[in-house]
């Protein structure tokens, strides 16, 4: 299967806990799909002191995991919020 592209998108959003609307991340996302995995590569800001653990409400938002080779947070639907 294809890596991901090696030049990052240029639409950044930032992703939300869906529970307490603390800032998770800032990443660089492609495409206009719905939010599903973030490659660790494209996640230009990370606010979170635990991997895939919102640090105001300590829900887990996501699973650290292999997609393609490449690391890469799989999202848990409905716990997180893009803006």
């Amino acid at each position: 299967m294809a890596k991901p592209n090696k030049k990052a998108p240029d639409t950044a959003v930032n992703i939300h806990c869906r529970q307490c609307k603390t800032q998770l991340f800032k990443y660089r996302k492609g495409g206009k799909g719905a939010l599903v995995k973030c490659f660790k590569e494209r996640i230009t800001k990370d606010y979170t002191v635990t991997p895939c653990t919102c640090p105001h409400c300590h829900t887990v938002f996501a699973r650290d995991t292999l997609i393609r080779g490449t690391p890469a947070f799989k999202l848990i639907g409905g716990k997180v919020i893009s803006k």
